[in-house]
């Protein structure tokens, strides 16, 4: 186990066989009750520099209230965008050499009147080259979560059909409909609950899915999408690139993607 990170062989040779991986109390209480205040004050912060996705009362806000970019309008968020102990787990579990930070994103769902989010892959909506080259995400519970609340479900070793097609989230095709030769007809989804502070990883082709809230609370999730270094732009219009004046082809690092773990030498 790596001394930073608190993953384990058995964490690696899970997610590596199943494209993700539950692991138990990420952040220390502390941390916990932090994460929530800054969150709740970034999620309420009007800025040009984070991005809000949808308003109250649009189709895909019912799926997901969703800023992406935190840390760009609270220092706070920096702190857990950018946390060691975060990169060093993915590091360990993607076996890179070196991992950058692609972007943050709040993620609420909204009680009562939420709407699943359905089952996609990651990886079609970042503009990126490298499709199969491991990029991946933290999930990070801020709440307690299950199936009535917006809990995640995955789909074990559907990472291993490769890049399909993004999915509209407000109005979901069926993404089962683009798996060719019954590659999947093997594995039920699994749905994986969390305690507060405890997280999940995931690969950005694998599929998942997470649950409509039908209580009466905020379901309040950190999500950190992380990248090896060496991904290049596509050129694809993405909300995170699109005002940095990129070239296609060009490689996704400086100041907004910043190198946060590298494996000893």
């Amino acid at each position: 186990m790596n001394i930073n990170t608190l993953i384990t062989d058995e964490h690696i040779s899970f997610y590596r066989e199943n494209g993700f991986v539950k692991v138990e109390n990420m952040l220390t209480g502390e941390e916990l009750e932090q994460l929530r205040d800054y969150l709740e004050e970034a999620m309420h912060t009007e800025s040009s520099r984070s991005v809000q996705t949808d308003k109250q009362g649009g189709l895909y806000y019912r799926v997901l209230n969703q800023k992406v970019n935190t840390w760009r309008d609270h220092a706070g968020m920096g702190k857990f965008s950018f946390h060691e102990r975060f990169a060093q787990s993915a590091l360990a579990l993607t076996g890179s050499e070196e991992i950058r930070f692609f972007h943050d994103h709040g993620l609420w769902k909204m009680p009562n009147d939420s709407k699943p989010t359905p089952w996609h892959q990651d990886t079609p909506y970042w503009p990126i080259n490298e499709a199969e080259k491991g990029m991946m995400s933290i999930w990070i519970a801020l709440d307690d979560v299950n199936e009535q609340n917006g809990c995640m479900a995955f789909v074990p070793k559907s990472h291993k059909v490769g890049k399909l097609t993004s999915i509209d989230l407000a109005n979901p095709q069926n993404i089962f409909d683009y798996v060719e030769g019954g590659q999947l007809n093997d594995q039920k989804p699994v749905v994986v609950p969390l305690k507060a502070g405890s997280c999940t990883f995931h690969n950005g082709l694998t599929f998942h899915y997470a649950h409509a809230n039908v209580t009466d609370r905020p379901r309040r999730a950190l999500a950190i999408i992380y990248m090896p270094d060496g991904i290049t732009y596509s050129g694809k219009a993405h909300v995170i690139t699109d005002e940095l004046g990129l070239e296609k082809d060009q490689a996704l690092k400086g100041p907004l993607f910043p190198l946060l773990a590298k494996r000893n030498t």
